[in-house]
């Protein structure tokens, strides 16, 4: 009911714990609050909030037009939904240091567990397109040397994303995490890796944690968790799947709708009135006021 009595101190904590288990961990990604609270309920260890959802949620590209403010407020909606760690993209970090400083600090207030900062040149974009630019080391390990220095709870995470493959080569890619790591990065997210040795020549290269993203269409293979474990990658995400599972079926349903003139041939596969319900813990709400579910619903 309301939201998670979990506090972000102890998310966090639960979030590095996990992280140093031994076992990959799932995490993934929210396009709203309630999805969040599904998750959990499925038995993942984590919510993981994309950039490219929370842009593509307001009906933008993902190529930097969201800004700290908007990502703040819609991942703190996210993450105070449920009892998991909440990671949240925060691109480039909305500006130089100073700027990437004070996003650590409004992502902390909003209840995160922590956040990647990658080293894309701004406009950014989807780090499984072609034509990406990455900014030199310097710039990249200053970003990461400022958000880790801005960050006031040690345990909220701060993990460098790197997409400096698609541009240098996987030799570059091992130098650059290592140089993150280095300035002060909890966690490596090397973009767009090629195969699963890939993920082992970054697992060998570093001793923090890696992740993998197991994005839809990309430039990776749709790797299972038994293969990325088996190569060392600590924690696996899938960014943009729900997001795109629920409009592909809002598509075919509004396509039943406007050919048959009615939404019959799409009930089944719905959510149903009594499920929905559920997941808002809408029965809780009585102990506010009894009148507020004393009613059959519909249907079941």
């Amino acid at each position: 009911m309301l939201y998670s009595k979990v506090t972000p101190e102890q998310k966090r904590v639960r979030f590095r714990e996990l992280l140093a288990s031994g076992t990959i961990q799932q995490f993934p990604g929210a396009f709203n609050p309630l999805s969040a609270r599904l998750i959990e309920e499925k038995g993942f260890a984590g919510v993981y909030i994309s950039g490219a959802v929370l842009a593509n949620d307001l009906g933008l590209p993902d190529i930097g037009l969201t800004t700290l403010t908007e990502v703040a407020t819609r991942a703190g909606q996210i993450a105070r939904m449920t009892d998991l760690p909440s990671i949240v993209d925060a691109d480039t970090g909305f500006g130089e240091p100073m700027n990437v400083a004070r996003s650590v600090q409004e992502l902390e207030n909003a209840g995160l567990a922590g956040l990647h900062i990658e080293d894309q040149f701004n406009p950014k974009r989807c780090g499984h397109l072609d034509g990406k630019n990455v900014v030199d080391l310097d710039t990249a390990t200053k970003r990461i040397r400022a958000a880790a220095d801005a960050r006031r709870d040690p345990n909220f995470l701060i993990m460098a994303r790197t997409d400096i493959r698609a541009t240098d080569g996987l030799k570059a890619t091992q130098d650059r995490a290592k140089a993150l790591v280095e300035a002060g990065a909890d966690a490596i997210f090397p973009e767009a890796m090629k195969d699963l040795s890939e993920f082992q020549a970054i697992r060998d290269a570093v001793d923090v944690p890696i992740l993998a993203n197991m994005t839809e269409f990309g430039q990776s293979a749709l790797f299972t968790v038994e293969q990325l474990a088996g190569v060392g990658v600590n924690m696996v995400i899938y960014p943009v799947t729900l997001l795109r599972s629920a409009m592909g079926a809002a598509e075919r349903t509004l396509e039943s709708i406007r050919a048959d003139g009615t939404q019959e041939a799409q009930v089944g596969n719905m959510l149903t009135r009594a499920r929905l319900y559920d997941l808002v813990d809408y029965e809780a709400y009585n102990s506010f006021d009894t009148g507020v579910f004393n009613f059959q619903i519909p249907g079941q």
